[in-house]
């Protein structure tokens, strides 16, 4: 079974030859330099960029993200991070023009992603900035929240003018192949869960995923939410809206992955393994995937890294975690 078809399967609550084994958002830099102090060379194989081939390397599925923003060079950078680029109407409007390219598509890497998808060797996603993240990167992380109460005409100028940036640029990435998934990058929720109430949700955001998903799952793109934190409650405002899945669902943040599958027997979920454990040794690894088997085993979920694997874990416990993740990839499916 190939890369892909391992994938689709298994998110169509299919039964595939074993789960597909993904580091979904891949590992910290300081991981890397750790590792290549402990022995590992990183290598390009097949035109692909050196941190890409380290899923072959290691015997991973590859999957290839393209993250799709909608500034440009030209776009002036924040002070500091979370620091505000803008503050009112007028200043949005000065700086609107270094915003939303009319191509921000890198034509080489698109081919060759397509050319992968197709023999089936590489997963591909797409990840845009959502009505939470976009609005937020301009705005500064405390003026943002504050700007759903005292600027409700700037977020939602925002908001459409991202909303139709992402329409526009999601047409133009199907010229060269169809996501297998999708996702918005939020980031809206943190340990005690979502950062705005569902009467903010359903002002400023969900009007824009009404306009934005319906022809992105009419492409047959799966569509997810990347939301860091506990998104237990917020899922059912993201369902309402069209979404079919989310990631990475934190142990660090309480998420309770049983409990949500209960609750949602048909979304689509990626991530849930503690990273927290991966520099405790085998058995602490191998206690995770027993807690996740039975989920595993019912379909529609990807198991993953709840996060980027840290630098804290060695190469010698990455690789009894690979060595556990494919014994029970395929356990999952017996």
């Amino acid at each position: 079974m190939t890369v892909r078809e391992r994938f689709l399967k298994t998110m169509n609550f299919e039964k595939p030859d074993r789960l597909p084994m993904l580091e979904w958002a891949t590992w910290w830099d300081k991981t890397i330099e750790r590792w290549r102090e402990e022995g590992v060379t990183l290598q390009s194989i097949n035109g692909l960029s050196e941190w890409e081939s380290l899923h072959l390397q290691m015997g991973l599925d590859l999957h290839l993200q393209t993250w799709i923003g909608f500034k440009t060079g030209a776009t002036p950078k924040p002070a500091y991070h979370g620091s505000p680029l803008v503050t009112s109407v007028r200043e949005y409007k000065e700086i609107k023009p270094t915003l939303y390219p009319d191509n921000p598509i890198d034509d080489k890497k698109m081919k060759l992603h397509a050319k992968m998808q197709k023999n089936g060797e590489a997963i591909l996603w797409i990840t845009q900035e959502g009505p939470f993240w976009g609005p937020r990167t301009l705005l500064g992380i405390e003026n943002h929240l504050y700007a759903f109460y005292d600027e409700p005409e700037l977020m939602h100028m925002i908001n459409e003018d991202l909303c139709k940036y992402n329409m526009r640029i999601f047409e133009r990435v199907l010229e060269y192949f169809t996501p297998d998934f999708m996702t918005f990058a939020e980031d809206m929720s943190y340990n005690n869960g979502p950062m705005i109430s569902e009467k903010l949700f359903n002002e400023f955001m969900l009007p824009y995923y009404e306009k934005m998903i319906p022809p992105i799952r009419k492409s047959g793109t799966k569509v997810f939410i990347d939301s860091d934190g506990d998104i237990s409650k917020a899922i059912d405002w993201f369902k309402r809206a069209g979404i079919q899945g989310i990631l990475p669902l934190e142990r660090q943040a309480g998420v309770d992955l049983e409990a949500l599958r209960l609750r949602h027997p048909d979304f689509l979920f990626i991530g849930h393994f503690d990273k927290m454990v991966m520099n405790k040794g085998e058995e602490a690894m191998r206690a995770e995937f027993e807690r996740l088997l039975p989920i595993m085993r019912q379909g529609g979920f990807a198991p993953s890294v709840d996060h980027q694997t840290p630098p804290g874990v060695s190469y010698e416990n990455y690789r009894i975690y690979l060595k556990l993740f494919r014994e029970y990839a395929e356990k999952a499916v017996i």
